[in-house]
Parts: C-alpha cells; sequence; structure tokens
C-alpha cells in the first residue's frame, strides 16, 4: 500500500494492483448479475432526489445517512469473503458493505464526508473499486482550494483514515466521456445505537487508530 499524507491528520493508504485483473473481471459480472440493485431517494436541501447511482448493500446493523436508513441484510458469499479479505488489510472487522454501481459517467457523487455519529471519531473507510477508471476528488472543508485527485481504476483498493473524515470531503464527478459501468464497494465498522456499544466496538476503534501510524500491507 502506498500511503499519501493529507493536510490535518488525514491519510490515503492506495494499492492500484490488489486484485488480479481476472478476478476483479469476474467479481463485476457477478456483482452486477447477482446483486439486489436499486435506485432510491435522499434529501437535498429538504427534498427527495434520487441518486444518480444504483445502489446495494449489506450488513449486520441499520446504516443511516441524507435521510435514508439502509436496513440489516445478510450479506452474499462473495460480500462476505470480500469483507473478510478487506478487514484483515486494514485491520478493521467490517460489518457493513455499501456498493454504488455507476452505470456510465453520467452517473456520480456530490461532495459529502461519511462522518455519521455510528462511525464513530475518524473512522477507517476501505473501498474496492471495478470497472472503468473514474476520478475520485478530495477538498479540505476548511480551505477548498487545498485539493487531492487520484484515479480509481479497476481492481484497487482505497483506505482512508486518520481525521479525513472530519476535515476532507470527497466526490466522484460526472465523466461524459464515459461509457462504461463502475462498482464501487465502501466498507465501514458501525458501532451500533447509543448506549449499545460493546467491548468489541472499543477493540474496533482501537484497531483503527493504531492503524493511523502503520501503512498496511495488501493481502490478496
Amino acid at each position: 500500500m502506498k500511503r499519501h499524507t493529507l493536510a490535518g491528520g488525514a491519510w490515503i493508504d492506495e494499492d492500484r494492483t490488489w486484485l488480479a485483473s481476472d478476478e476483479a473481471d469476474a467479481m463485476l459480472r457477478e456483482l452486477i448479475a447477482h446483486e439486489s440493485w436499486g435506485q432510491y431517494p435522499i434529501k437535498v436541501f429538504g427534498k427527495d432526489v434520487m441518486q444518480p447511482r444504483l445502489i446495494t448493500w449489506a450488513g449486520e446493523l441499520p446504516y443511516r445517512y441524507s435521510s435514508q436508513t439502509l436496513e440489516p441484510r445478510a450479506p452474499s458469499p462473495l460480500l462476505t469473503e470480500l469483507t473478510a479479505r478487506v478487514s484483515e488489510v486494514a485491520g478493521v472487522p467490517f460489518n457493513h458493505v455499501l456498493l454504488n454501481r455507476y452505470r456510465d459517467g453520467k452517473d456520480h457523487m456530490g461532495y459529502h464526508a461519511d462522518d455519521e455519529r455510528e462511525l464513530g471519531l475518524n473512522p477507517v473507510i476501505a473501498a474496492i473499486s471495478l470497472g472503468v477508471t473514474r476520478r475520485f476528488v478530495l477538498h479540505q472543508k476548511k480551505n477548498r482550494r487545498k485539493q487531492r485527485r487520484y484515479r480509481l481504476v479497476h481492481g484497487s483498493l482505497l483506505v482512508m483514515g486518520g481525521t479525513i473524515q472530519h476535515t476532507w470531503r470527497h466526490a466522484v464527478p460526472k465523466m461524459a466521456a464515459v461509457e462504461g459501468e463502475r462498482i464501487n464497494l465502501t466498507f465501514r465498522y458501525l458501532l451500533g445505537p447509543p448506549g449499545c456499544r460493546s467491548s468489541s466496538s472499543r477493540t474496533a476503534k482501537a484497531k483503527a487508530q493504531s492503524s493511523e501510524n502503520t501503512p498496511s500491507t495488501p493481502k490478496a
């Protein structure tokens, strides 16, 4: 993994060849064919707006963001396998995976931060990219002129940590010339509702914080 240090105590680890090309190809085909994809509304300035992409998910706890709640859903065998592999790399026992399917270059993700309460302080979040290459852009919350850009290539793994979710925002912008599909799998550790946080949650936070200073080594 290559570490990129960002301002304000944030960091990104990146492995552009985490999955072999043939394995990534097979995963992309299986996810498109067998996961339960749907398009759902979110709140934008108080109005319901359809998300400009398809999503599906799996996890043992509900995950709420942008005024929508993703209820618990059992993972498929492939998602179970990938969650275990990514958890080992990141050193965090992820218990939720959200999949975003970008059907072409018109589908996109606006600027946001994964700073929901159930993710805790300074969460570690990992993402696998499958399909066509898309841009991943970030800007610092306090100074939007401070920006970073990355190319999310087929089979790559990106891990975000440190203060990044509280000090930076990220997006996947439109790319009009892109015609192919891309799937992004984002892995999170949900702490659960207030008052129900177990010792395993505290252990996960300790692992996440310790990983801030220790580069990960992929085990593909």
